[in-house]
């Protein structure tokens, strides 16, 4: 792209200089014509001049007349004189003679006056001419300043939006060479090693993709579906009015029964567009098929192989009513008032109905020939496709050829049948739309017929997998597979372009790497974390809330303990007051009774004994005979249950602080994810401007261009039509001094 840029750089360089030169040129021309101008003013000056002397010598002449009329008005006086005194026959002589000057001068006036009324016209015609072409130069001069003066603040617009180009191209260049560079290291770090050594190993590569091949066809096939458009038309036009013309002629169906054979072609007609009209859906699909990102060749062309059906189902349809047709021609001629050139122009029309049938099964093999390398291309070697696409273009330009013949022989026909006394307005209708239906079909394939010479040589082109070293031919089963490859790689290639994330310090790694480590680097093992911790934090709850229940009801059987202490202290003392039983015997008892009392809440909390308890120590102490205080006891079971308490409320803390974290990691993962797509969509634009401005710049390059060339054409053919006009007017004055000369010659010698 770099290397287009540059060419296309010094070819606008290349064409500024060229403007400059024919600038110069301009000025110089308009310089010439300013010199010419004065040359010419300078011999209208001379023409005025001489017109003057024309006119001097003009009044000289008349004057010369004046006094020649006095003297003949002298000598007739004299004549009458000598008359009246009858002189001798001399006199006579002299007379005879004076009468012949006489009229010998009036001639010579008469010439003379004429000549002095066509100078002065002549005169006139030129000052007017002069005048008039003084003006149109000093117009056309005006102009040529104007459009000079334009032209330099063009130029100088130019040289602006050169140098901007020339600042944009060096940016671009430097931002394909990093690309360039990225993508280099890319494909050297990154990209995997191509075995090429076996066909089998490189069948789905992605081939090398040629963006102007792919418009190319692109366009072609926009083309083609636009003739097969028309050709549809043209084709549904003439099978129904043929079907309307088989009704009303030779028999009109609605007066008699016609022939079971035409009644039995018109059924077939009346099917036509079942036929017909799925040409146009199948060129259709071929186009949808043809997109900028696939690679368009025969292999991969896999549409072509069901318009190649749709095709054939029509060939089948014109073999099947050609029998029909061509007896219902026969029908024709046996008519009654069918005549002798009517029958030879459905003879001819006979043979060219058998001749478009026959082309039209040629047209279906070669089809069919293009669209095996998309099924089997083992049936047509790469080597034959030139030879394919050339007796394709022949048979196409043999199309074209009969459809005229068809043209000119129904005109022909259509001729002949106005001339028939029976014929009816109806069918002069029919006869003239099938005529137009003929004339559309030449027409169109008149364009097809062009448009594929045309397009021969990109037809004929080597396939694109021909570039690649070692590339075959393309299984055409894999050729939906190798698109999604190139989906793939492009994919591929632009994730590898992502920016790195940014670093943070080393210490600070350090200390967040346990915690990277122990956290999942997928959202489904963050989200699988997260509900763990909330089963854990669901479950420390429930334990939270049993302990503290167990807690209260420790706190119940202590009221009732202390309440029972304070029974057995009121009853030791009235015991004291009364029959003392023995310290042994209470002391027994009250040990066995807070014992049975220790155990029964043991019972109550579903716990077991641990021996390291509180508990444990106390039946512990009471096996081995040692009562310990009842304050010391109490405090001892207390101090348990607040160190469970404590316990559990450390772990619930604890299940609370790691939720919190995984949560503020979540939100932190979710928060660099919203901001790597932000980027990305950036990114994306950006890239979306730059090439928008590369093909704006491209169509200003274009345009600049165009317009230059159209005004250098249009000033070149500006000053050769004045510099023909300078020549005619210099050719003129040259003839008109001339003839001027030549009278003035004329009349001196006179």
């Amino acid at each position: 792209m770099a290397a287009d840029l540059q060419a296309k750089y010094q070819k606008l360089a290349q064409e500024y200089s060229k403007l400059r030169a024919q600038n110069q040129v301009l000025k110089k021309a308009v310089v010439d014509e300013q010199g010419h101008g004065a040359s010419l003013k300078e011999e209208l000056k001379m023409k005025d001049q001489s017109v003057r002397k024309l006119q001097q010598e003009m009044d000289s002449l008349t004057f010369r007349n004046q006094q020649l009329a006095k003297r003949v008005e002298l000598l007739q006086e004299e004549l009458v004189t000598t008359e009246a005194k009858g002189k001798k026959s001399k006199v006579q002589e002299a007379q005879e003679r004076h009468k012949r000057i006489e009229t010998e001068l009036r001639e010579r006036l008469m010439v003379l006056e004429r000549d002095a009324m066509q100078h002065h016209d002549v005169v006139d015609g030129l000052k007017q001419k002069y005048t008039d072409t003084i003006a149109k130069l000093q117009n056309d001069k005006a102009n040529l300043e104007v459009k000079s003066h334009s032209l330099e603040r063009e130029a100088k617009d130019c040289r602006l939006r050169a140098e901007e180009c020339q600042q944009q191209l060096k940016n671009v260049h430097a931002d394909l060479s990093r690309r360039l560079d990225q993508s280099t290291n890319i494909i050297q770090e990154k990209l995997p090693f191509n075995d090429t050594r076996l066909a089998e190993y490189y069948t789905l590569d992605v081939p090398i993709h040629d963006r102007r091949h792919q418009l190319k066809a692109r366009d072609v096939s926009g083309q083609a579906l636009a003739f097969c458009q028309d050709l549809v038309g043209a084709l549904l036009n003439f099978h129904t009015y043929t079907e309307q013309r088989i009704q009303i002629y030779p028999i009109d169906s609605a007066m008699d029964t016609i022939s079971p054979l035409n009644q039995k072609f018109s059924e077939y007609l009346h099917e036509n567009a079942s036929y017909v009209r799925p040409l146009e859906e199948g060129m259709l699909h071929l186009f949808e098929s043809i997109t900028e990102e696939s690679v368009t060749t025969l292999e991969t062309a896999v549409k072509l192989k069901p318009f190649s059906d749709i095709f054939t189902t029509y060939v089948c349809f014109l073999k099947k009513i050609l029998p029909y047709q061509l007896k219902s021609l026969e029908e024709e001629c046996e008519y009654s008032l069918c005549t002798t050139n009517l029958r030879e122009q459905n003879t001819e029309l006979r043979c060219d109905m058998q001749k478009i049938t026959a082309i039209f099964e040629k047209l279906q093999i070669y089809i069919n020939l293009l669209a095996l390398p998309s099924t089997n291309p083992e049936m047509l070697l790469q080597t034959n496709y030139n030879v394919v696409f050339t007796q394709l273009a022949a048979c196409l330009h043999s199309l074209h050829d009969v459809m005229k013949d068809i043209s000119k022989h129904y005109n022909q026909k259509v001729s002949l049948e106005q001339e028939l006394p029976t014929i009816t307005q109806k069918l002069k209708t029919t006869n003239d739309c099938i005529l137009s239906s003929i004339v559309a079909l030449s027409n169109v394939t008149g364009k097809i017929c062009t448009f594929f010479s045309n397009n021969l040589d990109f037809f004929t082109a080597p396939s694109v997998y021909g570039s690649k070293r070692g590339m075959g031919v393309i299984d055409p089963l894999s050729a939906e597979c190798m698109l999604e490859n190139k989906k793939k790689a492009a994919a591929y290639i632009k994730s590898l372009k992502k920016s790195c994330p940014e670093s943070v310090p080393y210490a600070e790694a350090l200390a967040n790497r346990k915690i990277i480590l122990s956290s999942t680097e997928s959202r489904e093992g963050l989200s699988q974390q997260v509900l763990q911790s909330q089963e854990k934090i669901t479950k420390l709850e429930q334990e939270k809330e049993h302990w503290m229940l167990e807690a209260q009801l420790a706190k119940i059987k202590l009221e009732k303990e202390s309440q029972r202490i304070n029974d057995l202290e009121n009853q030791y003392r009235l015991t004291l007051s009364g029959q003392m039983p023995s310290v042994d015997s209470l002391q027994t008892n009250g040990t066995i009774s807070k014992i049975e009392d220790l155990e029964r809440v043991e019972k109550d909390s579903n716990e077991p004994i641990r021996s390291t308890s509180q508990v444990g120590m106390l039946t512990t102490y009471t096996s081995n005979n040692e009562i310990p205080d009842e304050d010391s006891r109490e405090h001892l079971i207390k101090s348990h249950y607040m160190m469970r308490v404590a316990e559990l409320t450390s772990q619930l803390q604890i299940a609370d602080s790691k939720s919190v974290h995984f949560h503020a990691e979540c939100r932190a993962l979710a928060k660099r994810l919203a901001l790597a797509e932000k980027s990305r969509e950036a990114l994306s634009e950006e890239v979306k401007v730059a090439n928008q401005n590369i093909v704006r710049l491209q169509d200003e390059l274009t345009t600049t261009k165009r317009s230059y060339e159209d005004q250098l054409s249009m000033m070149s053919d500006h000053l050769c039509s004045i510099n023909e006009t300078l020549s005619k007017q210099k050719e003129e004055i040259d003839s008109l001094r001339m003839g001027s000369k030549g009278n003035a010659k004329k009349n001196r010698n006179r």
